[in-house]
């Protein structure tokens, strides 16, 4: 199926078993109902919410099952399931012995869209193991500095059923795909599409770091126009090599360096298109400069030049590429910094929850008292410490796996001083970053980058990042 064919499927009166309440179960079996469809939702959980949930649906019409999310409704026709089910449920496992298809709700999406008469509009996907919601915001940015109508979508908070189905008639989306999304999406075939960067992530749930890569590089399946992929991770290029694309459609490389032919890159502090200029040989188009990139760290540009390589191959002009990075402002919890007290900075950025995006993070600063820890998720830190060891001033570790990172810092950073944290209380954070400030000097930048997840100590990673936030403040304000 080409990038711009609608799928059109006749609905009616076909038995379909949606997996899983929630953000994407709920719209799905919704919409699938009034279709016409045959829906029976099975769910694992059976809570409070999950019945308050299932009273609304069944008031519809729609069969729900609570607590039982393993067994293959008999008549099944298809599968829609959340992403985040495994590949190994027994439901799935039933579907394939019977020869029912499983799709996801990005499937879903992207099988319904022009189902409502309104244009279907191509999709520029993004994704990679850190950096997709970022890159994804950028784009969206310099798409609407284009003049298009467009929105940021998938993996991102806004559902693509709802964008998809919605009243507005898009030119274009920018869409944040996960791997678990792409694993259940066979059919998805983007305008254009970017992987990232690849590192160990989510291998419980794909089973093996090449299961992982495949699901990402399914992302480039059917491109029409442009594969965008990272020059310094080889392995993002080995996914492009891989894919089937359509005729005519064109690897493009971004890179922190300076650009070769049909690369984007950047050159005496500015981003420089080689790709979609006239003559890829000889010229290289200004697009923006470092500056206009908030903020302007390493990991960061290379989420910008990411984005601007997808716009341009959209046809975007370069003065929308620069106006778009401009106008956009980072997520909370991303190298976000709060505050300077007594020439020490302190940054938030508790999104890093892999050893990858905290990579990243320490390269961004030259004198580092770090903040760390909390769930590792069986990730090793090796690695991690020996590349940012030269950069650590001093190291305050907390949270459930801490001892792992301290494992590793006394294996590889001996000499570096460490304040290990034995509490799980509400006040940790504020002995944390109190801890942190003590081993800082003036120049110093006291990031909390923890590596790890945060459900050990904190809902989420906002109201990690935001306890942090707050000890910073409170000490801002004792010392003015």
């Amino acid at each position: 199926m080409g990038s711009q064919e609608v799928s059109t499927v006749d609905w009616q009166g076909k038995h379909v078993t949606v997996a899983g309440l929630g953000v994407s179960g709920i719209p799905a079996a919704r919409a699938l109902h009034e279709r016409g469809a045959l829906v029976t939702v099975v769910n694992d959980g059976d809570d409070e919410r999950a019945r308050a949930q299932a009273a609304e649906l069944e008031a519809l019409g729609i069969t729900v099952r609570l607590g039982d999310g393993a067994t293959l409704p008999p008549s099944t026709e298809l599968v829609v399931t959340a992403p985040g089910w495994q590949p190994d449920k027994p439901l799935f496992l039933a579907a394939a012995e019977a020869g029912v298809p499983v799709w996801g709700d990005v499937e879903l999406a992207w099988r319904l869209r022009g189902d409502n008469g309104k244009k279907a509009a191509p999709w520029l996907a993004v994704t990679g193991t850190n950096g997709k919601t970022t890159t994804v915001r950028m784009l969206a940015s310099i798409l609407e500095a284009a003049g298009l109508r467009t929105a940021a979508v998938g993996n991102i908070g806004v559902s693509l059923l709802d964008a998809v189905l919605g009243e507005t008639e898009y030119d274009v989306l920018a869409v944040e795909l996960s791997s678990y999304q792409l694993h259940w999406a066979p059919s998805l075939r983007a305008h254009s599409a970017a992987v990232l960067n690849l590192a160990p992530d989510h291998l419980d749930w794909h089973g093996s770091m090449e299961a992982y890569a495949a699901d990402k590089g399914r992302v480039y399946e059917g491109n029409t126009v442009a594969c965008v992929y990272n020059v310094a991770d080889p392995a993002t290029e080995d996914l492009v090599r891989e894919a089937d694309v359509e005729e005519g459609c064109r690897a493009i490389g971004f890179t922190l360096g300076a650009p070769g032919p049909s690369q984007l890159g950047v050159v005496d502090g500015i981003l420089v298109d080689r790709a979609f200029v006239a003559n890829r040989q000889k010229q290289a188009q200004e697009l923006a400069e470092v500056t206009d990139v908030d903020p302007p760290a390493p990991h960061n540009i290379a989420n910008a030049l990411a984005a601007a390589a997808l716009a341009r191959a959209f046809g975007v002009e370069p003065a929308a590429v620069r106006d778009g990075l401009r106008a956009f402002r980072p997520d909370a919890h991303r190298i976000e910094h709060v505050a300077d007290i007594g020439e020490v900075a302190y940054v938030d950025d508790s999104k890093a929850t892999n050893t990858h995006a905290t990579e990243a993070s320490l390269a961004s600063y030259d004198s580092i008292v770090w903040i760390a820890g909390g769930l590792a998720k069986g990730a090793t830190f090796d690695e991690l410490v020996i590349g940012a060891a030269k950069r650590l001033r001093g190291v305050v570790l907390m949270g459930a796996d801490r001892a792992l990172i301290h494992e590793a810092l006394t294996r590889h950073a001996p000499e570096v001083p460490v304040v290990d944290l034995d509490r799980t209380d509400t006040g940790a954070m504020s002995e944390a970053v109190a801890r942190a400030a003590e081993l800082a000097r003036p120049g110093d930048t006291v990031l909390l980058a923890p590596a790890c997840a945060s459900m050990d100590m904190f809902t989420n990673y906002n109201k990690r990042g935001e306890a942090f936030a707050d000890a910073v403040r409170a000490r801002a304000d004792e010392s003015a």
